[in-house]
């Protein structure tokens, strides 16, 4: 098995005189290309790092692409080299533990696209067979793709809780928030994509062009090859939304009302969150409460230890701004939350999207936001959630009262979701995503890390074959039990697309650093 190299020390004295480019095969390389490189402390410390925190690797060199030519270009040159080296593409570095770094490597910063109007730009288009669609660069931030979208009157129908992200970031993974259970994952909503491999050939795929490329990088951690291009499925946007929030103590009823309301048709987001001492009722995610709630959720958080929120959202517009509320109300009746800690409010639909956003910016201004973030993001099976919350939502967050941070849990629907994709899910047909969004000063992230590790060692001990969602694991035993029976094709697609072993390295599938 071939192994990455740190990059040629041709390549890593990038900012010498005009000689230098000597040495490199001019028709791979031209000096154009050459002049893209960075080494300086500053682009190679940014590249280090990523949104958790948690991990350190310095690339060679950071590479700032014009053109999808220069990424193809790149990649060739590594994959002819005797050696090659690694190369990690970079969107927004919202990962946690370093799953877009390469280590003496190159760091691809495919945010350089979308200021370029031929490589980044958003195109709406229509077609009698996809209906709606929207081309986008694989660099472009999902709020972009919104803002643009919405001039059309139109708007992606699947989304992250956070906007800030880019499209071939999200895709790489799966991409989910509250719409999962209706729309499918942002992977479920791609018509086609255009795709350099880890050979530096240019491919467009879809279902039913060059397929097998399709599905491997839908999902794939980025070990197949670099997205440059996205089609994207579009539908009617609202205008407004009317966001509904609703409490239980009882964790039985709470799950079973979230199960109900993803199997029945009407509502457009469904997501459900805990509230304890270190995760109030108001976080980053979104300021919801007024004071006088808060108040209100604190007395029954005393009582309680632990109350669980169950969030909905209904859009609408002006053809049914008359009609909402009743269509609301009935989707809601029955269900059994705590009557009087119901609790309603009307937004725009582009304000409930961005919400995170305006949390994001507070925490900044505070010097909060920029700190280690641990998190764990897992699927549980809808069969052993009742077990999950009394092994670690109780007997671990609870008492070791140390969790800082959102806590989600909700349903989504296995038939959202393709098998052909790379993406791994539990088999049963309801499953649920725990996001422990927690962050940390630097001085107490490895007490939160260490919380992980019991957490996910009671799942093994207790027989919960939970998955890791922005998985993370340092063995390839590891990765073949999180993959199962998709690992022998996992494995085959590496060998077709990436051969070399060049793309991803800091997912330490194929690689280490």
């Amino acid at each position: 098995m071939a192994t990455s190299s740190p990059i040629p020390s041709s390549m890593s004295i990038i900012g010498k005189p005009r000689p230098w480019a000597n040495s490199l095969p001019h028709e791979l390389l031209t000096i154009e290309i050459a002049d893209r490189f960075r080494v300086d402390s500053d682009a190679t410390k940014l590249a280090s790092s990523d949104f958790g925190k948690l991990v350190q690797a310095k690339p060679a060199a950071v590479f700032h692409p014009s053109s999808v030519d220069d990424i193809v270009n790149l990649i060739k040159f590594s994959y002819n080299c005797q050696v090659p080296f690694s190369i990690a593409a970079r969107g927004r570095g919202h990962s946690v533990r370093g799953q877009a770094m390469a280590q003496n490597g190159v760091v691809v910063e495919m945010t350089s696209l979308k200021h370029n109007n031929n490589e980044g730009g958003i195109r709406v288009s229509h077609s009698s067979s996809l209906g709606f669609y929207a081309d986008v660069a694989g660099g472009q931030f999902w709020i972009d793709v919104l803002q643009a979208t919405l001039e059309h009157g139109l708007a992606p129908v699947s989304w992250t809780d956070y906007l800030y992200l880019t499209i071939g970031g999200t895709l790489s993974n799966a991409g989910i928030s509250g719409q999962s259970f209706r729309y499918g994952p942002q992977i479920s909503n791609v018509f086609e994509m255009d795709v350099i491999t880890g050979k530096g050939e240019f491919v467009t795929c879809s279902k039913h062009i060059n397929s097998k490329l399709f599905y491997a990088v839908l999902g794939g951690l980025g070990q197949f090859g670099i997205i440059t291009r996205a089609r994207i499925s579009l539908e009617r946007a609202p205008n407004k939304v009317k966001w509904v929030r609703m409490l239980y103590h009882d964790f039985s009823a709470f799950t079973t009302d979230q199960e109900h309301l993803i199997s029945i048709n009407g509502l457009d987001y469904v997501e459900g969150s805990l509230i304890m001492n270190h995760s109030p009722p108001n976080n980053w995610r979104s300021s919801f409460f007024s004071p006088s709630d808060q108040m209100k959720i604190n007395s029954l958080l005393t009582k309680h230890g632990i109350i669980y929120c169950l969030e909905v959202v209904k859009y609408y517009d002006d053809l049914t701004i008359d009609s909402v509320d009743e269509e609301l109300q009935l989707l809601l009746n029955g269900l059994r939350f705590l009557p009087n800690f119901v609790f309603k409010k009307d937004d725009s639909f582009v304000d409930f999207l961005n919400r995170v956003r305006s949390g994001e910016l507070k925490l900044q201004a505070k010097g909060l936001w920029d700190v280690p973030h641990p998190w764990l993001n897992l699927f549980v099976p809808k069969s052993r959630i009742m077990d999950f919350n009394a092994g670690v939502f109780i007997n671990i967050l609870h008492k070791q009262n140390k969790t800082t941070g959102p806590i989600l849990v909700y349903p989504m629907n296995r038939n959202k979701w393709d098998d052909r994709m790379s993406a791994v899910i539990p088999e049963e047909d309801t499953f649920y995503s725990i996001g422990l969004l927690l962050s940390s000063g630097d001085s107490d992230w490895e007490a939160l890390e260490d919380q992980n590790k019991e957490i996910l060692e009671f799942c093994e001990k207790s027989g919960i074959h939970a998955k890791q969602y922005l998985p993370h694991y340092k063995t390839r035993e590891e990765w073949k039990n999180h993959f199962g029976a998709k690992w022998e094709t996992f494995e085959e697609r590496k060998d077709q697309f990436d051969p070399k072993r060049i793309l991803s390295p800091g997912q330490i599938i194929f690689n280490s650093f």
